[in-house]
């Protein structure tokens, strides 16, 4: 399974997310443990919608304006944009079907 990208800067962020297709992005960091449970769950869903939806994480420890921009205070948090439009946040660690589901909704 391929292993998900990191978003790099706050501009590439910014270009990722004011796309018009269905863009996830699950803000993590490397120390949080539910972070780490999260993690293949994002990477799966990125293998199965990766032909509908830009899927991608975000270190906070090397984006924390991009934390406080989106009020980001519990990690971790997946969120889904569009348009540049948050559309969703999902906190805490879920299951696969969970972020599926919340994917589906919004495709």
């Amino acid at each position: 399974m391929a292993e998900t990208s990191y978003i790099q800067t706050e501009a590439e962020f910014d270009e990722i997310i004011n796309s018009d297709s269905i863009t996830v992005v699950d803000f993590t960091a490397t120390w949080c443990g539910p972070c780490k449970l999260v993690s293949p769950l994002i990477d799966q869903l990125n293998e199965e919608y990766s032909d509908r939806a830009q899927i991608y994480k975000l270190d906070l420890d090397n984006h924390k304006p991009i934390a406080k921009r989106f009020s980001i205070k519990s990690i971790p948090a997946v969120m889904f944009f569009k348009g540049g439009e948050a559309l969703e946040t999902v906190v805490g660690a879920k299951t696969y079907d969970d972020y599926r589901q919340e994917l589906e909704k919004h495709l």
